[in-house]
Order: structure tokens, then sequence, then C-alpha cells
């Protein structure tokens, strides 16, 4: 088994890659993490923390399964690997679109579409022997799993194009300066770490996390007024959602709310 997902009482859906040779993406792998998407979409999810088995976190796509199939002129490849990046790409669009939170742990090294994986995160969490390259244009290939979309919102467009050309390994510390992690810790404590942050998203507001996760990620194309308009608008919905009107009622009783079980979904952030 490639991937394995797993859902706990409070709503964590663990996903956790764990396929050999350093967690390497085939065409399996892809179509599994696509399922294990599409199962934290049908069982709402109010978290997701995704994971990677062994020494290394992920390294990328499945050069050996590519080799195997170029042939002479490549059309067995080219076919092969609009399928993988299918299945990828499907499996990042769906957790995009979930209102609970994708929290990634990384360790080892995390190359390729691996990175991708890292970007596509909410909060990353990198143990402090990881490290991070682009890869692609070392074999003469080109981005995928939303990388080169990804990196230059993360670090600047500058500094993207460097790491893709150059494929120049990023020590964990340096991830964290120039914002391609959001922390970085401890081997030891990377598994621990990682379920406290996702476990403690888990049992937040789902709805709001959603909201706030789609005005981030259309704040850097929406104008001041067309985004200040929506941030108005979202926020009386929230206020008077279930979610909004728990946390009030927690806030001004001294408890801790209990945002389990919320209600319909608001509409989409715009």
């Amino acid at each position: 088994m490639r991937v394995t997902v797993e859902t706990d009482g409070d709503g964590l859906a663990r996903i956790r890659m764990c396929r050999g040779s350093g967690n390497a993406i085939d065409l399996a792998m892809a179509r599994a993490l696509l399922d294990a998407a599409r199962e934290c979409e049908r069982t709402r999810a109010r978290a997701v923390l995704l994971t990677g088995h062994g020494h290394s976190f992920c390294v990328g796509g499945d050069l050996k399964e590519f080799a195997a199939l170029s042939g002479e002129r490549g059309e067995r490849l080219a076919a092969h690997l609009a399928d993988v990046t299918d299945a990828l790409h499907g499996a990042l669009r769906i957790l995009a679109g979930l209102d609970a939170p994708l929290v990634v742990a990384a360790q080892g090294a995390v190359a390729g579409a691996g990175l991708g994986l890292v970007a596509a995160a909410d909060v990353s969490l990198a143990a402090a022997d990881a490290g991070f390259t682009a890869a692609y244009t070392a074999i003469g290939y080109t981005p995928d799993a939303g990388v080169s979309w990804s990196l230059p919102r993360l670090i600047g467009p500058r500094r993207a194009v460097d790491l893709l050309l150059t494929n120049r390994r990023v020590t964990a510390a340096e991830a964290l300066g120039m914002g391609l992690v959001s922390r970085v810790v401890e081997p030891e404590r990377l598994h621990e770490e990682a379920v406290r942050t996702a476990g403690a998203l888990a049992r937040g507001a789902t709805e709001a996390y959603g909201t706030t996760r789609r005005l981030v990620g259309r704040a850097l194309t929406a104008g001041l007024d067309e985004h200040l308009d929506a941030e108005a608008r979202l926020l009386a919905e929230a206020a008077v959602s279930a979610e909004g009107r728990e946390g009030v009622a927690a806030f001004l009783g001294g408890r801790r709310p209990d945002f389990a079980g919320p209600g319909p979904a608001r509409p989409d952030a715009g």
C-alpha cells in the first residue's frame, strides 16, 4: 500500500505516503493520493495531516518508472506522465478546495513534486535535517505539482526562478527564512508537533478556516476595493454562522469553544 488515510474522532485525516525509495511518486501512488484526497472530501475532514514514512518525505517522481517507458520517441512516457499529473493535480485541487487546513510534516529529502506538496500546505513543518531542491531542470524536465505557481507566491519570483534553474539544495533553516516552511523542529519531535498542530486545527472553526484560506489565496489577484468588500461580506456571514455564535459565546463565557459539527458551508469567498 503506497498511501494510507485514517480519520480520528476529531475529524483529523492523516494521509501517509509509505512507499519505499523515498516515497517516489509513480502512477499508482499518484492515484492513491487522489483517492486519499477524495476520502478527506467524502468524510468532511476538519484538518488534514500529510506525512511521508521513512527517511525522506518525498523525492518526487519515480524516474525508474519514467525511464522504462521512454522508448525511442517517448509516446508512452508522455501519456504516462499525463496520467500521473492528472491524478496528482486532482489530489491537490481537492485538498485546496476543502475548508480543512492542510498541515505537512517533511523530513529528509524533499524534491520535485515533494516540494509541491510542501508548498501546498497551509502550515508546513520541517525537520531540522530536511533538505529541499526543485530537481526538475537538472534532468531536463519542467515543474509539476503546482511548484511553478506556489513557489513564487511563497518566496517571490526571483528566488523561485533561482531554485528552479539552479536546483541548489536549501536547508530547513534557509527554507524557514525564505518562507517556504512555517516552522523547523528537531527530527525526533516532528511527528509529535505535526499531530499537535493538525489536531488543534481539527478542533477549530473549520468554515472560518476555509473562508480565510480562500481570501488569502485571492488577495494576490484581487483589487483592494474588491477584497475589502469580500472581507466585509464574509465577516458578516461568519458572525451569524453557528461557528461565529459559538465562538463569541465561548469567549464571553470564559470557556473553550466547541466548533464540532458546524452547519452548511458558507458561499465561496469572492
